[in-house]
C-alpha cells in the first residue's frame, strides 16, 4: 500500500478552467469563509523553473470602447498553472533527501549572508532603504529576502521547506526583519506600510516611484514573488490590501496604467481565498476599460438553468461565448480535433494537444509511442500557442 501512495501523482490541470477556482463556488455574499483552496499537505515543493511562469511584459494596450478596434487578447495558461501550483502548494514535489539547512531561516536571523553578495540581513534593512538604484539594478537579494518553494533565477538562493515555514512563522526575530524587508521594498515602489494589518496607502515618494514602477516591468514579477512570500511566512493577510491598491491607481487614477495585466493575471491569484480574488475581480470589472474586454470572470449564468439552453462560460474565461457550430462543422468535428497532414492516420485531441504544448516545444522529448507524422501535428499546436505566450518570461 506505501509503494501505491509512494507512486500516486496529482494529475495536473490542462486547461485555464482547471488552473482557476475563483468562480467555482461563487455567491452574492462572498464570505470570507473557510474557502481556501491552498491544499496544504506535508508534501510541498518548489514549482517548476518554467519559462511560462513570467510574466508578458506588461505592454498593456490602449483600448477603447470600440469592439472592433480591440486586439485579441486572452489569459495565460502558464501564469495560470504556475499560481494554480503555487496556492496548492506545488503537488507532485518529491521531497529532497538532504539535510534541512534552514537557510533562509539563519540569514533572516542575521547568522549567515546572503550569497553571492556576502550581506546580511541587517546591512540591508539599515543601509538599502532608499537606495533606489542599488534596490533596482541589483538582482540576487530578492530570492533571500522573498524565499520561496519555488526556484528562482539566483540559483544560490535555497528554496524554503514546509518544516523552514514553520520554524520561519515561529521567530519573532525573523517575522519582524521580514515585515521589515516587505516595508523597505514598498518605499522602492513608493507605498507605505500602514498598520499590522497589511493596509497600505502612497508614500511621499509616490509619484517620481511611480512614473518608475510604470516603466520597469520586471518589478512585476519582484511583487508576485514578494506576494508569494508574504502567504508563505504567515501573512496571506496581506495580500488584498496591497492588491486591491494597485488596482486601485492602476485602473481608477492611471498611475500604473502598464501594470493593469500583472495585477489581474498575476497579482490577484495569489490569494487563496477565492471570496477574496472574487471581491477584487469585481471591483476591477466596474473600472475596466473597455468593459467588454475583461478576461477575468465572473462567467455569465446558464440561460434557462439548464445546458441545454446555450451553456456557460467557464471559470476563468473571457466571458465571451463562441459562436454555436454550423452542421458542416459538426459533421466534420473541427471543434474538437486538430488532423495531421493527409494520408498520416493520426487524430489529436484538443484537449491533448494543449497538454502536449510543452512536449512540442521540448522537442518532443518524452512523447514516446507517436506515429512518424505526429511530429508535425505536435509542432503545429507548439506554435501556435508559442505565439500567443511569445512574451512569457521565467518567474525571479
Amino acid at each position: 500500500m506505501g509503494n501505491l501512495v509512494g507512486s500516486w501523482r496529482f494529475k495536473e490541470p490542462s486547461t485555464i478552467e482547471e488552473c482557476d477556482s475563483t468562480w467555482g463556488s461563487d455567491s452574492e455574499s462572498d464570505e470570507p469563509a473557510a474557502e481556501d483552496d491552498s491544499g496544504i499537505s506535508d508534501s510541498v515543493s518548489p514549482a517548476e523553473s518554467e519559462r511560462a511562469a513570467g510574466h508578458a511584459g506588461d505592454s498593456t494596450p490602449q483600448l477603447t470602447d470600440s469592439p472592433e478596434s480591440v486586439p485579441k487578447m486572452k489569459r495565460s495558461f502558464y501564469a495560470a498553472r504556475d499560481l494554480y501550483k503555487y496556492r496548492h502548494s506545488y503537488p507532485n514535489f518529491r521531497r529532497s533527501r538532504q539535510p534541512n539547512e534552514y537557510r533562509n531561516l539563519r540569514f533572516y536571523l542575521n547568522k549567515i549572508p546572503l550569497v553571492p553578495d556576502g550581506i546580511y540581513i541587517e546591512e540591508i534593512l539599515s543601509k538599502w532603504r532608499g537606495d533606489y538604484d542599488k534596490l533596482e539594478h541589483n538582482h540576487t537579494y530578492i530570492q533571500w529576502l522573498f524565499p520561496l518553494r519555488e526556484q528562482g533565477l539566483n540559483f544560490y538562493a535555497h528554496e524554503l521547506t514546509q518544516d523552514e515555514i514553520k520554524e520561519f512563522q515561529s521567530t519573532r526575530e525573523a517575522k519582524r526583519r521580514f515585515l521589515a524587508a516587505y516595508s523597505l521594498m514598498l518605499d522602492f515602489y513608493g507605498v507605505k506600510l500602514l498598520d499590522k494589518s497589511g493596509n497600505v496607502a502612497r508614500a511621499p515618494n509616490w509619484q517620481e516611484r511611480f512614473q518608475h514602477l510604470n516603466e520597469s516591468h520586471h518589478n512585476y514579477l519582484r511583487i508576485t514573488r514578494i506576494l508569494k512570500s508574504l502567504g508563505e511566512l504567515g501573512y496571506e493577510a496581506f495580500k488584498a490590501p496591497l492588491v486591491r491598491f494597485f488596482l486601485e491607481e492602476s485602473l481608477c487614477h492611471g498611475t500604473l496604467s502598464n501594470m493593469q495585466h500583472s495585477i489581474l493575471e498575476y497579482f490577484v491569484y495569489t490569494i487563496r481565498l477565492p471570496a477574496t480574488r472574487r471581491r477584487l475581480l469585481r471591483y476591477a470589472r466596474q473600472h475596466y476599460r473597455p468593459a467588454h474586454a475583461f478576461l477575468w470572470g465572473p462567467p455569465p449564468k446558464k440561460r434557462g438553468g439548464g445546458a441545454g439552453a446555450g451553456g456557460s462560460v467557464g471559470a476563468g474565461s473571457s466571458g465571451i461565448r463562441a459562436p454555436a457550430p454550423t452542421p458542416e462543422q459538426q459533421r466534420r468535428g473541427m471543434e474538437s480535433t486538430i488532423f495531421t497532414p493527409a494520408g498520416s492516420g493520426n487524430i489529436v485531441s484538443s484537449h491533448n494537444a494543449t497538454m502536449c504544448h510543452e512536449l512540442a516545444e521540448g522537442g518532443l522529448k518524452g512523447c514516446t509511442g507517436l506515429g512518424p507524422n505526429m511530429g508535425g501535428a505536435l509542432m503545429m499546436v507548439g506554435a501556435r500557442a508559442e505565439r500567443n505566450e511569445f512574451n512569457e518570461m521565467i518567474p525571479l
